[in-house]
């Protein structure tokens, strides 16, 4: 057991080290995060993405031992034995690449963006406490800053970007897809939003391990996260954008306590379908708890 607990004390330093060295300011705004000062971030550093937590521990209603797809090549013949509270981590980072790519009046940046996401079965002894699913998430894109009042909010930014999305894992329990997402960003002094609709970059049949990712998983997300003081908020929102028995979706809601200088007490809940890829098809709630070191503002 002593290794394991040497693990996971690993994978949290890693963690907070590598969000330590991309936290700037926990309560930066939209604006300070993407239309970056050139004096302030040069091309090319690491700075903030998405969040950085580490959740110790991960429970989830309805573990999925069978995962299954509607191509044949990707459902599994035999049940897995996973435990259904796992430790669940997240990485993120982004790095601009290019500056003003239509000049300096308009502006337009191209940034690189990677996150990844890990579901550790840490206290599964029996199956020797496998990586249950990791998935990567490399994307481009281009932001252009804009200057408009929508509803009371600021609009800050519009963007384009392709996504690539995936567990690097072999059939029957590859999953993976490509997109091409829009992003609109608005914000107040305490509220940041950012709606993101996408366009699934289609595959051939037999190559595709996911065919109907967008009826569970959706096609098109809005975020929109709050913070005030110590506290931190947000709430993630898909859907598949069909009705009746294909409206499908999923919510997940983030609040983090500061509680000293960037480190935080984190908790994390989930309903909904896609979870992470291996679960696309697959309807849970998943209770989380643990800390982390960024936040979306």
């Amino acid at each position: 057991m002593k290794i394991y607990s040497f693990l996971v004390l690993f994978v949290l330093t890693s963690t907070m080290s590598l969000g330590q060295s991309l936290i700037q300011d926990p309560g930066e705004s939209l604006s300070q995060r993407w239309l970056i000062n050139d004096t302030i971030t040069k091309r090319f550093k690491i700075i903030p993405y998405k969040p950085v937590y580490f959740l110790a521990a991960n429970y989830t209603t309805n573990i999925n031992n069978f995962p299954t797809s509607d191509n044949p090549l990707n459902t599994v013949t035999t049940p897995s034995e996973f435990s259904d509270i796992e430790l669940k981590f997240q990485l993120s980072f982004k790095t601009r690449a290019a500056r003003n790519l239509l000049g300096k009046k308009l502006g337009g940046d191209l940034w690189i963006g990677y996150t990844q996401t890990s579901r550790w079965q840490l206290y599964s002894a029996n199956i020797s406490r496998p990586f249950r699913e990791t998935n990567y998430d490399p994307e481009i894109m281009f932001i252009l800053p804009t200057k408009y009042r929508l509803l009371g909010l600021n609009g800050v930014f519009t963007g384009i970007g392709i996504n690539h999305q995936s567990n690097g894992r072999s059939n029957p329990l590859s999953r993976s897809w490509n997109r091409i997402i829009l992003q609109l960003g608005l914000e107040t002094p305490s509220w940041s939003i950012v709606l993101r609709p996408w366009l699934r970059l289609q595959e051939d049949d037999i190559e595709d391990n996911n065919p109907d990712i967008e009826d569970y998983v959706g096609r098109a997300e809005i975020l929109t996260a709050y913070s005030k003081g110590r506290h931190d908020l947000s709430i993630l929102a898909r859907h598949s954008l069909n009705t009746g028995s294909n409206s499908r979706g999923a919510v997940r809601i983030d609040y983090s306590f500061r509680i000293i200088d960037n480190l935080n007490l984190h908790a994390q809940v989930f309903h909904g379908y896609g979870e992470s890829l291996i679960d696309y098809n697959h309807k849970q709630t998943t209770f989380g708890l643990g800390l982390s070191l960024l936040q979306w503002r």
